[in-house]
């Protein structure tokens, strides 16, 4: 059954609301029980008290996933100040106003070009869309101490 620091593999699927695959989960997902933010926390929530083969179906709204889509992210930026050659799709590694305080790298996504603009958006590609998470638990085993050690430092 599946409690705080539980590994857990899941089987899973990611759909949009229309049943068009989002994910298709090649990979099966395994991650620590317990509140470390390894997966959204409706799907933990769901899977918790869950043993092999029982099977979650959860909704998630935007602000529970990837976030609401953020107009303020997306730029236009001449062409010749970027990197080339450039494509629609390819992703680029850009500055943001907050960049100093997380540290993380901010990528832009190249969604069009034209009239030797591009359009950079920031928002992550699933952002503003509400996803159906559909899983089968496909193992479970105890944690390990140095396991749990690992992903709280890493916290």
């Amino acid at each position: 059954m599946i409690t705080k620091n539980t590994i857990v593999t899941v089987k899973y699927n990611v759909t949009d609301v229309d049943g068009n695959p989002v994910d298709e989960g090649v990979e099966p997902l395994v991650y620590l029980h317990g509140g470390y933010n390894d997966i959204f926390a409706p799907i933990e929530s769901a899977l918790e008290g869950k043993s092999i083969g029982d099977v979650v179906k959860v909704k998630l709204q935007p602000g529970e996933a990837f976030g609401e889509y953020d107009p303020d992210l997306v730029q236009i930026v001449p062409v010749d100040e970027l990197p080339q050659p450039l494509t629609i799709g390819m992703l680029i590694e850009g500055a943001s106003e907050d960049e100093g305080s997380s540290g993380e790298p901010v990528y832009l996504s190249v969604t069009d070009i034209a009239d030797d603009k591009a359009v950079l958006d920031g928002n992550h590609p699933l952002a503003g869309m509400a996803l159906i998470f559909n899983g089968v638990v496909a193992e479970t085993r105890p944690a390990t101490a140095e396991e749990v050690v690992a992903r709280q430092n890493h916290a």
